[in-house]
C-alpha cells in the first residue's frame, strides 16, 4: 500500500480517498496551513510515514515546512506550483510557444501614473486588472474607465508598500465579454476531462462575472472538441507540469488560455474521462519511483 499525503483541501481529499484506496493508495489529509505544527524531536509528522505527496502546498512558506518534515516527492512539486502561480510567466511562456492567450501587459510596481494611463489607453475598456500570484479570483477586478482603473492600481500599490509583500506585480488584460469558461484537466500530458463553469442567472443579474467555483459558479462536465483538448495538452507540455488545470475562455470566434492551476480541485468522478483514477494512481506511483 502506497501512503499518500494530501495537502489539498478537504473536498479534494474526500473525493479521491476511496477511489485511490481501491487502487492500492492510502490517502491521508495533511494540511500544512491554518494549524499548529511541532518541530524538532516532537515533530507533527514522521518522515517515514508517507511515500509521496499530492500536491505541494499552495502557501509556499508552509509548504517548505511540510516538505522538510515529510521528506517526500510530490506529484506536482514546488517548482510546478510556483510556475503556475506566476500568471505573467505563464502568459509569456505560452505566447512565445504560439498558444492563444488574452492580450496582456505586465506591471511591476512602482510605476508612474503616466505609465498606467498609457497602459489603459492600449485597451478597449473595460479592462481586467489581476494580481499576478493570487488564486480563486482573489483581487481580480474589472475597470470600465480610467478613474476606476487608476483607483484599482492605487489599492494594489498600497498592498505592495508592505515590505513583506513578495510579489509586487499585476496584469492588465483585455476583457472578453460573454466568454464561456472551461476548466480542462491534463494528467501526465493527456486530457482527462473538462467542466464548464457557469454562474447562476441570479449572480449574473447582480453583475458578477468571475466564474470561479469558490465564488459560486457551478461546474458541469462537458465534452470538448479535439482541438481544444490538444491546446490544453500543449499548455501542460510547455509548462512541464504533471497534473494541471487549464482555464480556457471561448467567445465564439476566439479561444484563449486564461490561467493555469497546478493545485486543481478534483471534481466528481462523473466529470472525467473513463479511467481517470487509474491514470491518477499511475501518476502517483510514477512520482514515488522518480
Amino acid at each position: 500500500m502506497i501512503e499518500l499525503a494530501v495537502a489539498n483541501d478537504q473536498e479534494t481529499f474526500r473525493r479521491m480517498r476511496e477511489p485511490l484506496a481501491e487502487r492500492g493508495i492510502r490517502a491521508t489529509h495533511v494540511p500544512a496551513s491554518e494549524r499548529v505544527i511541532a518541530l524538532g524531536e516532537d515533530t507533527t509528522w514522521d518522515a517515514n510515514e508517507y511515500d509521496v505527496g499530492y500536491v505541494y502546498p499552495g502557501r509556499l512558506m508552509e509548504g517548505g515546512v511540510a516538505d522538510a518534515l515529510l521528506e517526500v516527492p510530490w506529484l506536482n512539486d514546488r517548482d510546478a506550483v510556483l510556475t503556475s502561480r506566476n500568471k505573467a510567466e505563464v502568459i509569456a511562456r505560452l505566447e512565445r510557444a504560439g498558444l492563444p492567450v488574452p492580450r496582456s501587459i505586465y506591471i511591476s510596481n512602482d510605476v508612474s501614473e503616466a505609465e498606467l494611463v498609457d497602459v489603459f489607453e492600449q485597451f478597449e475598456p473595460p479592462v481586467v486588472v489581476k494580481p499576478n500570484s493570487t488564486t480563486r479570483g482573489v483581487g481580480v477586478a474589472k475597470a470600465h474607465d480610467l478613474d476606476s482603473f487608476l483607483g484599482i492600481c492605487d489599492y494594489l500599490s498600497l498592498v505592495h508598500d508592505y515590505r513583506a509583500t513578495g510579489d509586487r506585480s499585476f496584469l492588465v488584460q483585455e476583457y472578453l465579454p460573454g466568454a464561456t469558461d472551461y476548466r480542462v484537466m491534463v494528467l501526465e500530458g493527456e486530457y482527462v476531462g473538462a467542466v464548464e463553469r457557469r454562474l447562476p442567472e441570479t449572480a449574473s443579474a447582480r453583475g458578477q462575472w468571475k466564474h470561479n467555483v469558490h465564488r459560486g459558479a457551478e461546474a458541469t462536465g462537458v465534452e470538448l472538441p479535439q482541438a481544444w483538448r490538444e491546446i490544453a495538452e500543449s499548455v501542460a507540455h510547455e509548462l512541464e507540469i504533471p497534473f494541471l488545470g487549464v482555464d480556457l475562455l471561448e467567445t465564439g470566434d476566439r479561444l484563449v488560455v486564461n490561467e493555469t492551476n497546478a493545485r486543481p480541485t478534483i471534481d466528481a468522478a462523473t466529470k472525467y474521462e473513463a479511467g481517470f483514477y487509474d491514470r491518477l494512481a499511475d501518476a502517483i506511483r510514477s512520482a514515488v519511483e522518480a
